[in-house]
Order: structure tokens, then C-alpha cells, then sequence
């Protein structure tokens, strides 16, 4: 579908701003790139060709604060020079005249990106642990970059991180299409008064939502790219490590991961193996980590269900790109209720 990226107009855009891409006499191609429910990604291949990824939001129902092209490309623009790996970033165009929004264009950057249960079976067997491991490596030098230092200070906000997501998703949640939201609700109400209680946090870049489905991987099993920065922010560390956590599900797990993901094949490691590569690799206390990651990983399930909201409401909109499942909306409304009622399990609710 490239009703949401017109090329004709994309490609007179890039002739004028952006002449590293090579534009012929015809339209660059633009195809949908498979997978994503929230902002779009699509393949941009121009007259040489030269791949470019482009983003641009969901072609409607567009929750207040989100899906804010320019703050994603401020985060891939301020780490393309660190140790974090982020698609190279090529142009911003803010005129949402162009093809009716805001885009990026970044390079396309080649890797497996292992988005769900059966694509853990890809990498070699030799190579699952690493995928693991280096993902959490990623992770924590992420979070050793200084905001101040690569120019994202103005981001930073007043207030505690987690107190703010709580605020943040709470009120979004409660703008969506669901029609039951008790469950949400109670699991919010214990989280607020969990996290009252938790030592206050150094600041660092949040991805907010890092994740193998958001990272491309070399046959080596390293991470090439990060991907998907929409919900970056100067927040908290532990909240991306509950997020990854709570993503990592293993083989007779009782709960669901908020996200099924290739963890739930056999070869990659646990989550107590996760936990200490990143004590390990960011010098925290494994004893603190492991204190206080369950209301982090508890946090983690509820804003999946308030993540999975906002989606239910596009699918129920019919505003997905084309790529809503004839029963995504049901499904992903019972996903929700599970990570609901299991956060609020998680706090003895």
C-alpha cells in the first residue's frame, strides 16, 4: 500500500531536498515494510538502487502526544555518532503537505528482525544466547550515553520518569476505544503507590520499547539497528529493562510476554541471565536490580495494555496501513486484558 507515501510527490520532494538520492525520470518504488502497528515503515528503493527507510505516522485516530516524527528523528540524529547503533539518518521533512505528514528517511539497514515466536528459529542455534546477550549490551550502552553530551538536555523533564508514564498512559487509555478498563485502572492504582516507594533514578535515554521485534541482527546474532524510536524519552532505566524483561518470554512461562518474541525458542538465555549481563555491563548492583525490577516489569504489562489500546482503537478505526488482521481488534483486546490482570497480579492485586 502506498497510499500513505504518494510517490509521486515523495519524489519530487527528494529532487528538490535531498539530492544523495537518486531520482530518474520516474517515481522512486515504495512498498510497506511488513510488521509495526503503531508508526509506519516503508522501503524506499530510488533510479540506483539505493534503499532508504522511511517513517511516517498511522494514517489517522493519532493519539495527543504521540507518533511525533520530529522527536523520533532528534533521538536517531543525536546517537548516530555513539556507540548505539540507529539506521543513519538521511532527512527530516516537517511540511506535512508533502504526502499529508511528517516523515523521516533514514538508510535501509539489512538484518533479521526477529519480530515474533517463529522467527526465533532463524538464527542458528550457536548464535540464539548472543542474540540475547548483545541485546542487553545495546541496551545498556544506551543508557550510558549522557542526554546533556549529544544535545537532547531540553528533553528532559521535571518530576519522576515512572510517575510521569503513569500519568501519561493512564490518560491516553482512557481516550481509546476500550470498552472495559476496571483491570487497567486497578493495576494503575497499584503501580502509583509502588512506585512512590522506589529510589529515584539516574536519568539516561529511554527507547521505550527495546526489544528484539525493534532490532535488526547479523547472522553473528549482533544488533546492526535500533529501530522504532517513537517512544523514546529521558526517563529511567529500569523501565526499558522491565520492558525488555516482560518481552522475554521463555518456554513453560505461565504468563504471556507482552509481545511474543523469538525467546520462546529453546537456545536463548533466561531473564536472570539478562539481568546480570546488564548489572555486568552498566556496573549497577545486581542485588538492587533484582529489588526492584518486579514493579518495573509489572509497569511494563500495564502499559502493554495501554499500548495495546490505543492499537485496538486504530484497528477498530480500520486506520492500520493495511495490515490489521480481519481479527486483530478482538485479539489484541484479550491481549491487553491479560497484561492488565497480570500486572495487577504481579503487585498483589
Amino acid at each position: 500500500m502506498t497510499d500513505a507515501v504518494p510517490p509521486g510527490p515523495l519524489t519530487d520532494w527528494l529532487r528538490r531536498e535531498v539530492p544523495r538520492v537518486a531520482v530518474g525520470r520516474g517515481p522512486v518504488v515504495v512498498a510497506q515494510v511488513s510488521g509495526g502497528h503503531s508508526n509506519l515503515t516503508y522501503e524506499v528503493t530510488d533510479a540506483a538502487g539505493d534503499r532508504f527507510a522511511l517513517r511516517r505516522p498511522p494514517t489517522g485516530m493519532v493519539l495527543a502526544t504521540a507518533h511525533d516524527m520530529g522527536r523520533e528523528w532528534r533521538f536517531i540524529s543525536a546517537l548516530a555518532p555513539t556507540a548505539v547503533p540507529v539506521p543513519p539518518p538521511v532527512a527530516f521533512c516537517a511540511d506535512p503537505d508533502v504526502i499529508g505528514a511528517e516523515f523521516y528517511l533514514t538508510e535501509f539497514v539489512d538484518g533479521d528482525v526477529l519480530g515474533d515466536e517463529e522467527s526465533g528459529h532463524r538464527p542458528a542455534p550457536a548464535a540464539r544466547r548472543t542474540v540475547g546477550l548483545h541485546t542487553v549490551d545495546v541496551l545498556a550502552d544506551l543508557h550510558a550515553v549522557d542526554p546533556n553530551t549529544v544535545g537532547l538536555a531540553d528533553l528532559r523533564r521535571p518530576g519522576r520518569y515512572l510517575e510521569r508514564q503513569l500519568r501519561r498512559w493512564h490518560r491516553q487509555v482512557h481516550e481509546s476505544a476500550v470498552p472495559d478498563l476496571s483491570a487497567v485502572d486497578a493495576a494503575h492504582a497499584r503501580l502509583v503507590e509502588r512506585a512512590a516507594d522506589l529510589p529515584p533514578s539516574e536519568p539516561c535515554i529511554a527507547h521505550g520499547d527495546f526489544r528484539p521485534g525493534n532490532l535488526a541482527f547479523g547472522p553473528d546474532g549482533h544488533v546492526r539497528a535500533v529501530f522504532d524510536w517513537e517512544l523514546a524519552a529521558i526517563g529511567d532505566p529500569l523501565a526499558d529493562l522491565g520492558w525488555l524483561l516482560a518481552s522475554w518470554g521463555r518456554p513453560g512461562d505461565d504468563v504471556p510476554p507482552t509481545i511474543p518474541g523469538p525467546s520462546l525458542v529453546e537456545g536463548y538465555p533466561e531473564r536472570a541471565d539478562l539481568v546480570a549481563r546488564y548489572a555486568a555491563r552498566s556496573g549497577r548492583d545486581l542485588t538492587a536490580l533484582q529489588e526492584e525490577l518486579g514493579v518495573y516489569v509489572a509497569f511494563a504489562r500495564w502499559r502493554s495494555a495501554c499500548i495495546g489500546a490505543g492499537v485496538y482503537s486504530r484497528y477498530a478505526g480500520g486506520v492500520m496501513g493495511g495490515q490489521a488482521e480481519a481479527d486483530g481488534g478482538a485479539a489484541r483486546l484479550a491481549s491487553l486484558q491479560r497484561q492488565a490482570e497480570a500486572a495487577l497480579a504481579a503487585l498483589g492485586g
